[in-house]
């Protein structure tokens, strides 16, 4: 049974001709509240993050796969694990698709349902979460199609602008 390959995607590991992509996304204000960033990378920063990828997530606590087409292996976006814990078999997860025109087709709950799979069946992970803002309505609707509920609230959690937005906690028990 492959874990990191589904009908229409697949998941694979960073490589070089990667850099534009993980540039573009990483560069892209308004994707930056998503990972609480407010300053862009440079290509060098990307190439040496690229770089130092095939590293263990045992050892830097996270992984980020590419999400592609299964047939053409056109690249369409990225989902992370982060703050991975083994003690307590844990982590974190996020998703990005890259183009507004790829969003909304599948892949992200092709790529997430792969994900969760591989995390129970070769990480052994007890639990995943995610950290989605109430005025992301499409993340939402994904994560509890695929059985992530929400635990919590944490209000007035992120700014945007002169208002605050709230976050909701999600919790996925493998």
């Amino acid at each position: 049974m492959l874990t990191l390959q589904g009908e229409y995607i697949k998941l694979r590991a960073l490589e070089p001709e990667d850099i534009n992509h993980v540039h573009r996304i990483e560069n892209d204000e308004k994707l930056w509240h998503l990972s609480e960033t407010v300053t862009p990378f440079s290509l060098y920063s990307i190439k040496e993050y690229i770089d130092n990828a095939h590293r263990d997530i045992y050892e830097v606590k996270q992984l980020r796969l590419v999400i592609c087409d299964v047939n053409t292996g056109t690249f369409i976006g990225l989902i992370d694990l982060f703050d991975f814990d083994p003690l307590n078999l844990r982590a974190g997860i996020g998703i990005v698709i890259e183009y507004q025109d790829n969003r909304g087709l599948g892949y992200g709950k092709e790529a997430l349902q792969l994900l969760l799979n591989y995390c129970k069946v070769h990480l052994q992970l007890h639990q995943l979460y995610a950290s989605i803002g109430t005025d992301n309505s499409t993340s939402i609707q994904l994560f509890e199609k695929l059985g992530f509920k929400r635990i919590g609230i944490k209000k007035d959690w992120r700014r945007s602008g002169k208002e605050f937005i709230d976050e909701l906690l999600y919790q996925h028990i493998l």
